[in-house]
């Protein structure tokens, strides 16, 4: 039996060759699709909000407590909003009880790039695109 060239099919949803072109420093794509956003965070400040880059990751002040999760939650549901997500589309997935974080947020590219276009106009440096 002859195997067609991978050429001639369309790379399945999430493969390599299809993961977008957007990048910042606190950006990754896993293959499993979403977007993978670290950040740090400085929690009981003000107001929740970007105050831009810190050692490869968002810096984002959150206006909850660290406590009982109450600055985990908080963070989900920033992201969730920023990305025009249900807040069950996003999730931690590393640094529970750490100042860094990671979270997994089931996002497409254009919502990305519409939330890091948003950052850029809020002054965020640090950032860039890079389309097709």
């Amino acid at each position: 039996m002859t195997r067609r060239p991978s050429a001639t099919r369309p790379a399945p949803a999430g493969h390599a060759q299809s993961l977008p072109q957007i990048r910042a420093s606190f950006l990754s794509w896993p293959q499993a699709g979403g977007v993978l956003v670290d950040v740090a965070v400085v929690p009981n400040a003000k107001r929740t909000e970007v105050v831009g880059l810190h050692d490869g990751a968002l810096r984002v002040r959150l206006a909850a407590p660290p406590v009982d999760g109450a600055a985990n939650e908080a963070l989900q549901h920033w992201l969730a909003r920023a990305l025009g997500l249900p807040q069950r589309a996003v999730e931690l997935v590393q640094g529970q009880t750490s100042r860094r974080k990671r979270l997994h947020a089931r996002a497409d590219v254009v919502a990305v790039q519409r939330w890091l276009d948003e950052l850029q106009q809020a002054g965020v440096t640090g950032l860039t695109s890079a389309e097709p």
